[in-house]
């Protein structure tokens, strides 16, 4: 079936019922083409994953390679029908689903999907009761960094063997893209109850369209077809292999030397200045540019002297220099877009740098005299001195002249930021929860909704609002854009929602590049987008040799 956003859903009233009426996963232009079954995916990846438990971590290097295994009741659907930057909702584990009121949906089971035919669950039916189970554990076990995700569904009840029922404690328009997440993936009690918890790759049993056959650190991950999987005829490739390799220079040369299918980078990319040798050394390369979700962060904590003054935080903005960065770098050579709060990848939702307020525009023009003056006005004439906090692996040598240039430019106008680099396991799981001291240069993950980018950010309470923001207003709108079900209302409020955070200088002005993703000739039915699904969007691709 199409995609069903949340706005299909809701824009008729009432109970409406959204079935699925099979996957339709083949571009037109490609249906006139016999998809061939067999053969291996082969892709690069930049790091192992940090372990194999979704519902304790936040990073993509856990995600993307458990996209291939794991199932959800609804996802973002892919394909080469769907357009870059756009996530339509469709079902994946759900057969339909209702939604008698504002708070309550009740979602039917497709019958016979089967878990993995591997030990402790043994190819069993999958039943409500697992999806019970998953998301019961999703919010009480400690330390989900994405419990946020579904913090305000009160109860879930399996009403019958193939009947989950989802009550919520207040509406929440953006349910379903939540729902859509993959930090969702409906996980197997065997496996927690034999192991634990799923950090293991043993525990690592789904109902997806691959199965996890080894993991060899700092080798890769090798997959193989699941027979049993629910969606008929799919996958079309027998087997997938993740080649882990820290270096862009080696995964770059695996690529062009044939040893690889995709793009070296993630989501497939290829930085734009090895983009003219790719197109040289593989004839019929297929691409696609978009912009990325990924983004900059800027971290620092308002209780914290002097970031509690709004020239001070403007003046971090005023100091940046995003052109100059995204000019340099060898991943974007000058493609990329400013960003305001929700980054520019999610399209409509993403307010115009034109339509915020004039305070809020200025923060994107680059002056280091403007800068030197507002931390005059701060009272800070010789500017200040602080440290920052940067992941010291994974992220690569783009990220790294990230942060270099931001700092040159800050010490320009008199911020001297000492710089403390922090191992990527240690970085994601304490620093961007709040775990340091002066601040902190990051990146934005891709988050599944676009409010995502200010509830978790700024909402009191939240682990990842680690600037302490505690604003009554800014709290007021982000609840109300919850409860708007009338898109274009809800488009309003997420828009004067941008307006406030950027007058108000509560995030440092980043951008994002429109990358190039990449895929060889031979790889048929493909197309990349945002987000961590690998899995979802390999699943219909063909190898024809």
């Amino acid at each position: 079936m199409d995609g069903v956003s949340r706005r299909d859903v809701l824009k008729t009233g009432g109970a409406l019922v959204i079935a699925a009426t099979g996957p339709q996963l083949i571009a037109p232009a490609a249906q006139a083409q016999t998809p061939k079954r067999g053969g291996t995916l082969r892709l690069t990846f930049l790091a192992d994953p940090l372990h194999f438990d979704p519902h304790q971590t936040i990073s993509f290097v856990t995600m993307c390679p458990l996209s291939l295994v794991y199932s959800r009741l609804v996802k973002v659907k892919a394909g080469p029908s769907v357009k870059p930057m756009t996530y339509p909702v469709e079902p994946d584990l759900a057969e339909s689903w209702t939604q008698p009121n504002d708070t309550t949906y009740v979602f039917k089971l497709k019958k016979g999907v089967r878990w993995h035919p591997k030990p402790p669950v043994n190819g069993r039916e999958l039943t409500a009761d697992d999806v019970k189970y998953t998301y019961e554990r999703f919010l009480s076990i400690t330390g989900n960094p994405n419990k946020p995700v579904l913090e305000y569904v009160d109860k879930i009840d399996a009403v019958d063997k193939y009947t989950v029922k989802f009550t919520l404690k207040e509406p929440n328009a953006w349910f379903l893209d939540l729902l859509a997440s993959t930090s969702t993936w409906i996980v197997a009690r065997e496996c927690v109850e034999k192991f634990g918890d799923l950090k293991k790759v043993e525990s690592v049993v789904g109902t997806g369209p691959w199965m996890l056959e080894r993991w060899e650190p700092n080798v890769k991950l090798v997959y193989t077809r699941n027979p049993h999987y629910f969606v008929p005829g799919l996958p079309y490739a027998d087997g997938v292999e993740i080649l882990i390799d820290k270096d862009p220079s080696s995964r770059l040369a695996t690529w062009l030397s044939g040893k690889s299918d995709f793009g070296p980078e993630y989501q497939h990319a290829v930085r734009w200045l090895d983009a003219p040798v790719a197109r040289q050394r593989k004839p019929g390369l297929q691409t696609a540019e978009y912009t990325w979700l990924t983004a900059g962060a800027t971290g620092f904590k308002l209780s914290t002297p002097p970031f509690n003054d709004l020239r001070v935080r403007r003046a971090l903005s005023r100091a940046s220099n995003i052109a100059e960065v995204f000019e340099s770098l060898a991943f974007s050579q000058g493609h990329w877009a400013p960003n305001p709060a929700v980054p520019a990848g999610f399209g409509e939702w993403s307010i115009p740098i034109d339509q915020l307020n004039p305070e809020g525009r200025r923060l994107y023009e680059h002056s280091t005299a403007d800068a030197k003056r507002l931390l005059a006005e701060a009272g800070l004439p010789s500017g200040f001195k602080t440290t920052v906090e940067a992941a010291a692996t994974v992220y690569g040598p783009d990220y790294d002249d990230f942060v270099q240039i931001t700092l040159k430019n800050w010490k320009a106008a008199g911020i001297d930021a000492e710089l403390k680099l922090k191992e990527y396991g240690a970085f994601i799981t304490s620093t961007i929860f709040g775990k340091f001291d002066g601040m902190f240069l990051g990146l934005r993950g891709a988050w599944a909704d676009p409010e995502a980018y200010f509830y978790r950010w700024f909402m009191p309470g939240q682990p990842l609002n680690v600037w302490g923001v505690n604003d009554p207003k800014l709290t007021d709108m982000i609840r109300l854009q919850r409860r708007t079900f009338d898109v274009a209302r809800r488009k309003q409020v997420v828009f004067d929602i941008q307006r406030y955070l950027a007058d108000q200088a509560l995030f440092g002005v980043d951008g994002s590049i429109k990358i190039l993703s990449a895929w060889d000739a031979h790889i048929k039915n493909y197309m990349p987008n945002n987000g961590f699904d690998y899995g979802g969007r390999l699943m219909a691709a063909w190898i024809d040799r």
